[in-house]
């Protein structure tokens, strides 16, 4: 079982003493995030410039805000000046973001991440001139306002050919491409006793890609964290996280987090949680949110409590049905507790 903390959106406050003890306590990676204020990069290069061992990662770099070519160098770079410990994470945001934000065209997220990730792996490859002819990118560049002046072009950079790439998926759709194109991926909710939510999705991916397995491929889940005594006030903030993204992050008839939570199970739940947030009856959508779900998705409660889930992790580990547990916590000592844990 390997460990991974997320900063979220880390700005002004950064948690480098967090950073600094995932390293000490033997964690794998870091990762930041971005959404509509904080970027992803710069904390990652923040946390490789001063950190020696652990991995930096990007869960994730919003595709519609930068060009594939551009995705490459960045990860090229942060790749080379940390000595190989850098993982690209990439992901297509939603509609409301790229386009009330970047204020590009959503477009078609899947074959968006497809020809994305297919940019890059040209651009580290560096077989030959990068050139793509498809739906979201033409390289060169030919539409009608064009000089005619483009030329293909080889990075300059000499990049790492293990260099992974993830994505941020959960509908059936992407699961389905991110197994057959991508090195892993993150799902934002994971009951690490329901793998049958993705497998089969996973697994027509694989056969797509053509003998690609579980073994190939990384599954690194989000997991909220709340260590507190009180199982209630435990789950409180995981309650209110949850009910942030089942509720409001998208539109009623386009969340994709919403839609997630159904397929866990939780329909009824779900569309309560749904109609009282965009009401704005944020208190009444948070207590909607079951216990059941967070205490299947999240490691909350007190130190024992969260020590006996861990179990469930692990023995989701020992199956590959997940690599690393990206932890999101601003609490040293769950940290701790949680490292203790993981190798039980």
């Amino acid at each position: 079982m390997k460990l991974g903390l997320l900063l979220g959106y880390a700005g002004k406050e950064f948690p480098l003493n967090l950073v600094l003890e995932a390293e000490r306590l033997g964690f794998e990676s870091v990762w930041s995030s971005e959404a509509y204020g904080t970027d992803a990069v710069s904390p990652a290069a923040w946390v490789l410039a001063r950190t020696t061992r652990i991995k930096a990662g990007t869960a994730i770099m919003q595709m519609p805000a930068r060009t594939p070519a551009l995705a490459a160098m960045t990860a090229m770079t942060l790749d080379a000046l940390s000595g190989g410990r850098f993982i690209l994470g990439i992901g297509a945001s939603g509609p409301q973001v790229v386009e009330g934000w970047h204020g590009v065209a959503y477009g078609k997220p899947v074959e968006r991440a497809r020809e994305y990730i297919e940019i890059i792996r040209k651009v580290i490859a560096r077989a030959e001139p990068l050139t793509h002819e498809g739906v979201h990118y033409r390289i060169p560049y030919a539409g009608p306002d064009a000089t005619g002046l483009g030329k293909p072009l080889k990075s300059i950079l000499h990049g790492n050919q293990r260099l992974k790439i993830y994505t941020a998926s959960i509908t059936p759709v992407s699961l389905r491409a991110s197994a057959e194109i991508a090195d892993g991926m993150f799902p934002i909710f994971m009951d690490p006793e329901r793998f049958d939510v993705f497998a089969p999705h996973l697994e027509a991916g694989f056969a797509k890609a053509g003998g690609k397995s579980l073994a190939d491929y990384d599954i690194c889940p989000f997991v909220r964290v709340s260590m507190n005594d009180d199982l209630e006030q435990a789950r409180l903030p995981v309650k209110q996280y949850l009910a942030l993204y089942i509720g409001g992050m998208g539109a009623r008839e386009k969340n994709f987090y919403n839609d997630h939570v159904k397929r866990l199970g939780y329909q009824d739940a779900a569309m309560r949680i749904q109609d009282a947030f965009l009401s704005g009856r944020r208190e009444e959508a948070a207590a909607a949110v079951p216990d059941q779900l967070v205490d299947a998705v999240a490691l909350v409660g007190s130190a024992d409590r969260i020590r006996a889930r861990m179990q469930a992790w692990r023995d989701a580990a020992k199956k590959r049905h997940v690599d690393t547990m990206l932890l999101g916590t601003d609490s040293i000592d769950a940290l701790r507790v949680i490292a203790g844990a993981a190798h039980g």
